[in-house]
């Protein structure tokens, strides 16, 4: 069982990094997903691929665990407010809107989850 959290664990973490990473190799695509709600544009983008990096990193090593989770369910749900909902109103954007929406919704549960499971030492 032991064996299955830690792979669980790797694989929930693992695209965290990615995005991470993401966000500064593709810094104008996020450029432009960006709504009137997220203030400071590019240096907003940079500081959440630095929180997405360390989160992943918290999570694969068992560090700080329960902050960064709890962290990473709040960034998720600003996420959800200010990107995926206000995108569910744009024609053009509506569907891909829609898949981030749950996605984010889907992570943001499993976040929330590894923070409650997680035992402060």
């Amino acid at each position: 069982m032991n064996a299955l959290s830690t792979i669980g664990r790797i694989l929930y973490a693992l695209p965290f990094a990615i995005f991470g990473v993401n966000h500064f190799i593709m810094k104008d695509f996020y450029m432009g997903e960006l709504t009137s709600f997220i203030p400071f544009g590019g240096y907003m983008i940079l500081l959440t691929g630095v929180v997405l990096i360390l989160t992943s990193v918290s999570i694969m090593t068992k560090k700080y665990i329960k902050i960064s989770t709890l962290t990473l369910a709040a960034m998720l749900l600003l996420f959800i407010a200010t990107i995926h909902i206000p995108q569910l109103f744009d024609a053009d954007k509506k569907m891909i809107a829609m898949i981030a929406l749950l996605k984010d919704i889907s992570l943001m549960g499993g976040s929330l989850m590894i923070a409650g499971m997680t035992k402060e030492k």
